[in-house]
């Protein structure tokens, strides 16, 4: 499973994102990712926005597998359903 994160520098929700992948990296052989700094790739909202196939408002925006999860929230439910994933 691979998951790419599409995010920016000083956003909370980029970072929990972020380290829950790392998590899932450590736990789990099956699991790999991606952080894309959407500043330092020089992506705009409209990019993200036709890659994620819908308006875009906030960041992260997340995908498995190459299909959108959405953002933090919507990755943190699919691990816990999916990958076996119990956080507090």
């Amino acid at each position: 499973m691979f998951v790419v994160i599409f995010g920016r520098p000083g956003c909370p929700f980029c970072v929990r994102a972020k380290d829950l992948a790392e998590e899932l990296k450590t736990s789990r052989e099956d699991f790999n990712y991606r952080y894309v700094d959407i500043h330092a790739e020089g992506i705009s909202k409209a990019d993200l926005e036709k890659t994620v196939g819908k308006p875009v408002e906030t960041v992260p925006q997340i995908f498995v597998d190459q299909a959108h999860v959405g953002g933090f929230t919507e990755f943190e439910a699919y691990a816990k359903e999916n990958l076996g994933l119990y956080q507090e």
